[in-house]
């Protein structure tokens, strides 16, 4: 095999095949890049029996052939090499790669012992990729990391004839946001659902989020349920995550008639300063009157904290402690200016329900977006 790619190509094709490798792999394998030489350019593979990438670039092909080389070792030199374009031979079971006055000789892994990329079945449908990208920043960020409980360390999207909706949780808080769906001539009336998981996700989103549009493909094949994304030459596909999904949905309130508005920014850094002094794991409280919000953090016997700023209250006067981490997440995601904090109730009066976190275009108009942040505060009380 030999060829010739530009090396900024070359060099972004290999980050973006290695970037969903795991770390560390029980099978050596599986930590290569497949590097294809066709008559046309190169397709460049990886796949870990869970993940898969693959993107083609175009490339001054002498000789076709197929190589497997150390992905990250590769992803590593192409970032290094200097500005010149980037030559490949094979001789043996070496590799030789040069670029300007650089060269390396790599050791090739053994083709034939490589797993085959899952192959994609007809599209399902697409969407918007800034779209996207947006709200899986906003939602994937209420994923469990906990991997005792596979089923919520995923986000579940929902297609719908002309919608998708995602969803996260880690019980604590749940995120739902909805963004346009285009089914095309497959679009049905019957929901699809697909539990994918956070992390792959959340890299699809910020690799094909300048993309124009994204063709998502869910696929059920040899009991494998897997879904794929494709924009500009690239496609990652994910296996599903098997369970059912926990209905959360069911937990939004339709309406609340008690919530307070202020501005987002405002809030934010409020949150930041006052929690400094407060231990790991650690609330905040809240108290929400007529005269504003006050935060509140007792820490150690050394250090105590409090804040107040201006809020717009609607009902009744409201103390809930909140995890600062956990609210700053949920004010992160709003993208308004101002952001509206929503108290739900509970059949005990002495327990709060939980606070519902959406935006706000100005202290008296509601956000037109879809985002919605439902918090609970009384699991988080210490």
């Amino acid at each position: 095999m030999k060829f010739q790619a530009n090396r900024d190509v070359f060099s972004e094709a290999v980050s973006f095949a290695v970037k969903l490798l795991p770390q560390r792999t029980t099978l050596p394998i599986l930590s290569g890049v497949l590097i294809e030489a066709t008559a046309t350019g190169l397709i460049l593979s990886s796949f870990d029996y869970e993940v898969s990438a693959q993107t083609e670039i175009s490339a001054d092909v002498e000789e076709t052939g197929t190589i497997l080389v150390s992905g990250r070792l590769l992803a590593e030199i192409a970032s290094r090499l200097p500005n010149a374009p980037v030559r490949f031979s094979t001789e043996d079971s070496r590799i030789l790669v040069s670029c300007g006055s650089a060269s390396f000789t790599l050791l090739s892994m053994p083709v034939e012992e490589y797993p085959s990329i899952p192959q994609i079945s007809s599209e399902t449908g697409v969407v918007p990729a800034e779209e996207f990208a947006a709200a899986v920043a906003q939602v994937a960020v209420a994923a469990s990391r906990d991997d005792v409980t596979p089923v919520i360390t995923g986000v579940q999207l929902e297609v719908s004839e002309n919608s998708l909706g995602l969803v996260a949780t880690d019980r604590y808080r749940v995120a739902v946001r909805e963004i346009d769906w285009d089914g095309g001539s497959t679009a049905t009336a019957e929901t699809i659902t697909a539990l994918v998981p956070a992390r792959t996700l959340q890299e699809v989103g910020k690799t094909f989020g300048h993309s124009g549009n994204i063709s998502v493909s869910i696929t059920s094949k040899d009991e494998r349920e897997l879904i794929a994304f494709t924009a500009d030459k690239k496609t990652v596909t994910s296996l599903l995550i098997k369970g059912n999904f926990p209905p959360v949905r069911r937990l939004f309130p339709e309406t609340v008639e008690n919530y307070a508005v202020m501005n987002t920014a405002d809030l934010i850094e409020a949150t930041r300063r006052v929690s400094l002094v407060l231990e790991r794991e650690a609330a905040l409280r809240y108290s929400f009157t007529t005269e504003g919000v006050t935060l509140e953090a007792i820490g150690s016997e050394q250090a105590q904290a409090s804040e107040t700023i201006d809020a717009v209250l609607t009902g009744v006067e409201t103390v809930v402690s909140l995890k600062p981490q956990f609210l700053l997440d949920g004010l992160g995601a709003v993208h308004s200016e101002f952001v509206r904090i929503s108290f739900t109730k509970t059949e005990n009066p002495n327990k709060p329900g939980p606070v519902l976190i959406t935006s706000q275009t100005s202290r008296d108009q509601a956000g037109a977006d879809s985002y919605r942040y439902l918090l609970q505060p009384n699991l988080l009380l210490r």
